[in-house]
């Protein structure tokens, strides 16, 4: 059975795309705009689109499709979405050329699971057309700015969102809550190593919920949750 969209915050809200392990995210601005962050897998698109219908929006409202990385459960769903809105999709120019071919990044080879997983056919997604390639630091000019925070290594071009009137923070895969806080899985990144180190940039961002791309938002001080789990994780 589908979830219903979770409201994070005043006109923002998590879409549970495959139970609340796979999430997308709507935000809306006050004269209706709507943005859309992460489709899920390609069997998801028509959920972003129910989700919209749910909160009274149509696919003509949405101005701005965003994907926090290429990755397939995430930019899986982009192309039936953009088809359905006539908008191209944004993302961080590290990762365009791969949401335009279809294509995945290398994952990391340093693990013998990395290695036996590479054998495998790759993934492949729908090729979709890319708007704006984002850039760190960014403040994409919608609902009081959404802030690219570029932390690569689950993917070159991986970027975390934070919308800075909500005080949202979309962490993205930089950091799973399945089960408790977690980090994605090694190999299911492009450098580990990166991962770890640049999923400190979220300890330093001022936010009051952290929304992930799998998992559970955390609403209580997630600042301070995010910051321990670095610190005994190794992070």
């Amino acid at each position: 059975m589908t979830k219903s969209p979770v409201l994070l915050a005043p006109n923002v809200w998590r879409i549970p795309l495959l139970g609340d392990y796979v999430n997308g995210f709507m935000l809306r601005d006050g004269d209706g705009q709507v943005t859309l962050i992460d489709m899920g897998l390609a069997s998801s698109g028509a959920k972003v689109i129910d989700a919209l219908r749910s909160i009274g929006s149509a696919p003509t409202d949405v101005t701005r499709l965003m994907l926090t990385h290429c990755h397939p459960d995430h930019a899986g769903g982009a192309a039936y979405v953009s088809r359905e809105t006539g908008r191209p999709v944004d993302i961080h120019a590290d990762d365009a050329e791969y949401v335009r071919s279809g294509t995945q990044p290398e994952a990391d080879r340093s693990s013998r699971v990395g290695k036996l997983f590479r054998r495998l056919p790759e993934p492949k997604t729908e090729k979709v057309t890319v708007g704006e390639e984002l850039t760190e630091g960014q403040v994409v000019p919608f609902a009081g700015g959404i802030r690219v925070v570029h932390t690569p290594g689950h993917s070159p071009g991986h970027a975390s969102y934070l919308h800075e009137e909500s005080g949202v923070l979309i962490t993205g895969d930089a950091i799973f809550n399945v089960l408790g806080m977690r980090w994605p899985l090694k190999m299911l990144c492009s450098n580990f190593a990166m991962t770890k180190k640049t999923a400190h940039r979220l300890a330093e961002l001022e936010y009051t919920t952290a929304a992930f791309t799998h998992g559970q938002e955390i609403r209580d001080n997630p600042r301070a949750a995010i910051r321990k789990f670095l610190a005994r994780s190794g992070g």
